[in-house]
Order: C-alpha cells, then sequence, then structure tokens
C-alpha cells in the first residue's frame, strides 16, 4: 500500500496520485451539481416572493441635490440598494462595508444591461459621505437618507429608544445587541405606472451573495481562511493594507 503524504498547516491535507484525486473530485462534482440544481431553485423561489407597495414617499440628499426613490432607478425597472453601515458623526463608513462597496462599481457596469439600477443609501449626511467615497475612489450613486425614515423602515438604522432596550429587530428576528446601524440589501421594482414595490431584503450572512472576493477564496485550499470567532478580523480599508 503506497504510503501517504500530508502538507502540514492545512489540516494535515491528503495528498494523493492523480487517478485517486480524479476520482475524489467527481464524486465532489456531484454535489456541487446538486447544490446548483438546489441554488437554482431558491433563486426561483426568491423571484416568486409576493411584493409590498412602496406608499411613503422618500426624498434623499444626492451630489446634484434632492432624489426621490423613484430617481434612483434611472429609468430601469430594477433596483438594488445596498444599505451601508455609516451613521451621522461617524469618522468613516463601515470597514467590512467598504469590503462588500469595493466589487459594485465592476457589478455596476453589467447589471445596467439587464434592467436593473444600483445604489447606496446611508444615513450620514452627504457631507459626511462624500469625502469617504472620493478617498476610496468609488463612482458608484450613493444617497444620504439623513432626514427620512428609510432605514429604520427596512431595520438598518435604529431609534435610541431600542437601542437602549438592548433588543434589536433585524433580519427578521429580534436581537441583542446596542449599535445604530447595521447592513443590509434590498430589491425593488418599478412598474410602467411608477409604483414601486419591495421584492426582497436580506442581512448579515444573506449579502455575501455581493461578496466577489469571498467567491473566489472558496475556490482554494485554504478558503477564506477565517477566525471562526471574529471571521472579519482581517478586513482593512483598501488603502491600508
Amino acid at each position: 500500500m503506497p504510503k501517504i503524504k500530508t502538507v502540514r498547516g492545512i489540516e494535515n491535507r491528503k495528498v494523493i496520485s492523480q487517478k485517486e484525486w480524479l476520482a475524489a473530485r467527481k464524486k465532489l462534482l456531484v454535489k456541487e451539481k446538486k447544490f446548483s440544481k438546489l441554488h437554482d431553485e431558491l433563486n426561483l423561489q426568491r423571484r416568486k416572493l409576493p411584493w409590498v407597495k412602496i406608499e411613503k414617499e422618500y426624498v434623499f440628499d444626492g451630489p446634484t441635490g434632492k432624489v426621490r426613490l423613484a430617481d434612483l432607478f434611472g429609468g430601469k425597472s430594477q433596483l438594488i440598494i445596498y444599505h451601508f453601515m455609516f451613521g451621522p458623526g461617524w469618522e468613516e463608513g463601515c470597514e467590512h462595508c467598504s469590503f462588500w462597496a469595493d466589487h459594485f462599481d465592476s457589478v455596476n457596469i453589467h447589471i445596467g444591461q439587464r434592467d436593473t439600477a444600483f445604489a447606496v443609501v446611508s444615513r450620514a449626511p452627504l457631507t459626511e459621505i462624500e469625502p469617504f467615497k472620493k478617498r476610496m475612489g468609488w463612482r458608484f450613486n450613493w444617497v444620504s437618507s439623513f432626514n427620512t425614515d428609510f432605514n429604520f423602515d427596512f431595520n438598518v438604522s435604529f431609534t435610541p429608544e431600542q437601542i437602549k432596550s438592548g433588543v434589536l429587530p433585524y433580519n427578521y428576528g429580534k436581537f441583542k445587541m446596542k449599535i445604530d446601524e447595521l447592513q443590509g440589501v434590498s430589491a425593488f421594482y418599478r412598474d410602467k405606472n411608477g409604483d414601486i414595490y419591495h421584492t426582497y431584503s436580506s442581512y448579515a450572512r444573506g449579502i455575501d451573495l455581493m461578496n466577489t472576493t469571498y467567491n473566489f477564496l472558496d475556490l482554494t485550499a485554504k478558503g477564506r481562511d477565517e477566525n471562526p470567532d471574529a471571521t472579519q478580523d482581517w478586513v482593512r480599508y483598501h488603502d491600508r493594507y
């Protein structure tokens, strides 16, 4: 029986022959194909979710002045909004939301070809958002919801009373934490009559779909290689690595 070598430092991974590796790879491929089909079905179920009509008029502060939620569609019928953690008075936006935001400009080029617009919304005033956006070199549309209920209505910003209670309505549950801002993503549809509908929102691990870096790392032997107790303690603003 041939001696099995191991690679130390990566869970003592076995080193085998090409023939044995191919057999193991094909076995995993069966599971990957099953997962892909399940993922396609999940995407279909997501698209079949019922909608909620947006009745409230949200008016944001944008680089060129006041903009309505309808304006963020830019003539498209679909809109994706990333809820970026950046509260009033913060010196800079969330480090981890910034990790996600580093991917947005490249994707934004392509989703526009599929009748979809993209925008980022934060509660910080525009005068605080714009210097940070310039520093990071981002081009995507970023508006302030400072004078609206938008962030509170979508459960990504929290009132002083909620924070004081220590129990926040987040990710379709109640979480014990004291924080004023959290992250998420929401999708909307605008019909030919101009009516706007909320079609989807996701939070916490649900936003991983928007992080291309993670998809790349998941292909490697070490994977994301993160600290289980603090999974993103390695993340920095891209100008501080």
